[in-house]
């Protein structure tokens, strides 16, 4: 027991030290630590409620009392991304748990079972696919109604077959593997040898998916919310901000400026992560 948690922990050891070797990756695992800390210090490090308005500094400038001005309604725009942050995040990582946890059931049971369960399972998702993924999310959220939680089941619904494909993918790879033929002689359970053997030996690829996903859903959550169908007034988001400042786009370009930047600096920052994961996870990548 103690050689297999060493082993695991030399494993965790050998990743972060590949992972330390891409600097942009470790700068972008920092930012999005930031970013965490930031939405759940939001109360403690904005200025003002997010709610709070001042009609008489409507579309203020960057000043002592609003660093980076105000809005339409003269409220707080620093406070507004600060308190945007955990709304986004929310909608990237809940939606990302959503689509990843069932994803990865579906296809770990399509590849470990095969056959017919396979050939199901992969014709159900080709037809899933055949529509795009924002306009599915689009439609969802267009059904259960604009919400924060209803855009988050529409996100975590159109990521389920990319998921699906790729633990498909990675469960074929290992299902013949001798470990899995040892567990099978020893009566385990199909449940038992699927959770402790077939998905742990297969995650590493979706983990990397994953991160990069966090991104995706981060940029489709904003659109919804830019096109009404995410968050809603007055909760802070930074898709319903650019969408908030689209009528005054040419006389206060930074009011979709600042919440645009958001968004692009974690989106981009899961995509770096992701790239520096998959070289550390990959051995064929390694310097």
């Amino acid at each position: 027991m103690s050689t297999k948690k060493t082993k695991k922990k030399s494993q965790w050891h050998d990743i972060w030290r590949q992972l330390k070797k891409n600097k942009l990756a470790v700068i972008s695992l920092f930012v999005l630590i930031a970013l965490i800390l930031i939405a759940i210090l939001a109360p403690v490090l904005a200025p003002y409620s997010y709610k709070t308005q001042d009609v008489v500094n409507a579309n203020a400038g960057s000043s002592a009392e609003h660093l980076l001005g105000t809005d339409k309604l003269g409220r707080d725009i620093l406070s507004r991304l600060l308190y945007g942050s955990r709304a986004s995040l929310i909608m990237g990582f809940s939606a990302i748990a959503i689509g990843a946890i069932i994803g990865i059931a579906i296809g770990a049971i399509s590849g470990y079972f095969g056959g017919w369960t396979d050939n199901i399972i992969m014709r159900l998702l080709d037809i899933y696919q055949a529509i795009p993924m924002l306009l599915l999310c689009i439609a969802l959220a267009a059904v259960l109604g604009p919400s924060l939680r209803n855009a988050i089941i529409a996100l975590g619904v159109g990521m389920v077959p990319g998921y699906a494909r790729m633990m498909r993918a990675s469960v074929m790879t290992v299902r013949g593997k001798e470990f899995v033929e040892s567990a099978k002689s020893k009566n385990c359970s199909t449940v038992r040898i699927i959770l402790k053997h077939i998905i742990p030996n297969a995650i590493g690829p979706m983990i990397v998916q994953i991160t990069m996903g966090v991104g995706s859903c981060i940029l489709s959550g904003a659109a919804l919310s830019f096109i009404g169908l995410g968050v809603q007034a007055p909760t802070a988001e930074w898709g319903a901000m650019i969408s908030d400042a689209r009528a005054s786009l040419r006389q206060y370009p930074t009011q979709a400026l600042y919440p645009g930047l958001c968004v692009m600096i974690s989106v981009l920052a899961c995509n770096l992560l992701g790239d520096g994961l998959r070289d550390a996870l990959d051995p064929r990548l390694r310097n």
